[in-house]
């Protein structure tokens, strides 16, 4: 799997009507080691999104670099997957066809693509409504067909803006499991941003804290204990949780300028996480 390098990002729009540029990202710089898996979470306007497109090469940055191995990205890679908060499956389309689009566009050979849409479909089990229409699927099904897309691709670089948003607590959770089997199981270096302070917790071996806009890396917590489903009902897990919203209160308060050593302190913190307050230690 490859490495994803952020190197000094800067995100300026010039064209917003204002007299002066809007500073979406500034100086951001997160490097993904091969089979990672990382948690963006930061309040709404951050740039969280921008930072996914330029991973995978539908934006550029103003200044800085994406590197993949580090080569610098230019331009979209076939080996990279963005599953989107509104599924971008396409209304015409069968599941099926829907599934194996990505491949298609690639020019897989048909054989291939059948085997491998088939294969990503059985995993998310989907496989008996391949002929339906995505007007036909439940929203947890909709985001399951996404994520076949994705498998059906063979992605190593897994991008996910918020893709699980859109469905309710216990659904969520469910296709958080999922997920995390397919981390486990095929370990693709993957970035996810997320709203949601459990799921980051959840699914990031790391949990990067960005400020509010302009974008920076406020605090990075460092999420060892992820990786099993048992995780989610374990007391660390409760602890790392508030230790994440301690973090994205303190830098909704401070504002968009980081505070020297918050990088550091954040990380040494997460080491120490208290374990949550119960009714037996008040």
């Amino acid at each position: 799997m490859p490495t994803l390098d952020f190197e000094h990002i800067s995100v300026h729009y010039a064209d917003t009507g204002e007299d002066t540029p809007l500073h979406a990202v500034e100086d951001f710089t997160l490097s993904l080691a091969q089979g990672e898996s990382v948690a963006l979470i930061g309040p709404s306007g951050c740039g969280k999104s921008t930072l996914l497109r330029l991973a995978c090469g539908l934006a550029a940055p103003t200044s800085g670099r994406v590197l993949v191995d580090g080569e610098p990205l230019t331009k979209p890679r076939r080996g990279t997957a963005l599953i989107l908060q509104d599924f971008g499956l396409l209304p015409w389309k069968t599941v099926y066809r829907n599934a194996e689009l990505g491949l298609k566009v690639a020019g897989v050979p048909a054989a291939e693509r059948r085997q491998r849409t088939e294969a990503a479909l059985r995993q998310v089990e989907l496989a008996e409504f391949a002929h339906a229409w995505p007007g036909q699927l439940s929203g947890g099904m909709k985001q399951r067909l996404a994520i076949a897309r994705a498998l059906a691709q063979d992605a190593d670089i897994l991008l996910m803006d918020e893709p699980l948003s859109a469905l309710d607590a216990l659904l969520r959770e469910q296709l958080q499991d999922t997920l995390l089997d397919i981390w486990q199981t095929r370990r693709p270096t993957q970035l996810l941003v997320t709203h949601s302070i459990e799921e980051a917790v959840y699914l990031g071996q790391r949990i990067v804290v960005l400020s509010p806009r302009p974008g920076r890396v406020k605090a990075i917590v460092e999420n060892p204990d992820m990786g099993t489903r048992e995780w989610r009902a374990s007391e660390e897990f409760f602890a790392r949780c508030t230790r994440v919203r301690a973090l994205l209160d303190a830098s909704a308060q401070a504002g968009a300028t980081p505070a020297a050593g918050d990088i550091a302190a954040s990380e040494a913190a997460s080491a120490s996480d208290p374990a949550p307050e119960t009714e037996a230690t008040r």
